[in-house]
């Protein structure tokens, strides 16, 4: 044998080759991974977390970058879950924690009607019979890379496991977790204003 099994075990190369890293908690992904992989992307910003919020608090200089990406012709998405909707109500019973989900997406909701109108930059909350769907796996996507964390029981999104994967073929778990997004987004109706 050219390579030994112990080399092969070593070395990624089906799938798995699309996990760049995992964290154990979301919390624990560095923010400049973060800033890296909003900064590098050129075409798709898609942040389909339930609230989104932490995203003014962990990436530095936020608004400026997503003004400049949306300039730039990069297109950002965001999707929401709704403050008002039945599952979010849910959530908060289970999570009872005092900074609720529906403040979250609020908080979320407040700074980007800061941005003011932006081409290039839309708003979506979760279709209702979707939203369980979305509060229990959050899709953040960068290109050709994404952070993916599903969400774990009673756990805030902070406190539930992070993936990081790369694209790097066709039908991957890349494209499983983008699929999963872009299904949410094709049935999520537009943000009252």
């Amino acid at each position: 044998m050219i390579w030994p099994q112990v080399v092969k075990d070593r070395i990624k190369s089906g799938h798995d080759r699309e996990l760049v890293h995992s964290y154990p908690y979301r919390s624990a992904c560095p923010s400049t991974v973060w800033s890296e992989l909003i900064s590098d992307a050129t075409t798709d910003l898609f942040f389909a977390g339930y609230t989104n919020y932490f995203l003014w608090t962990q990436v530095p200089a936020f608004p400026d970058t997503l003004r400049r990406k949306a300039a730039s012709g990069c297109r950002v998405r965001f999707l929401l879950g709704d403050p008002d909707g039945e599952v979010t109500r849910q959530r908060e019973s289970i999570e009872d924690v005092a900074l609720t989900v529906s403040t979250r997406i609020r908080i979320t909701l407040e700074h980007l009607d800061r941005l003011g109108p932006l081409e290039g930059l839309e708003t979506r909350f979760s279709a209702p019979e979707d939203a369980i769907n979305h509060v229990s796996l959050s899709v953040f996507r960068f290109d050709a890379d994404a952070l993916v964390t599903p969400h774990l029981a009673r756990l805030v999104g902070h406190d539930s496991p992070l993936l990081h994967l790369h694209k790097r073929g066709d039908d991957g778990m890349f494209d499983r977790f983008s699929e999963h997004g872009e299904e949410l987004w094709n049935s999520a109706v537009p943000k009252r204003s």
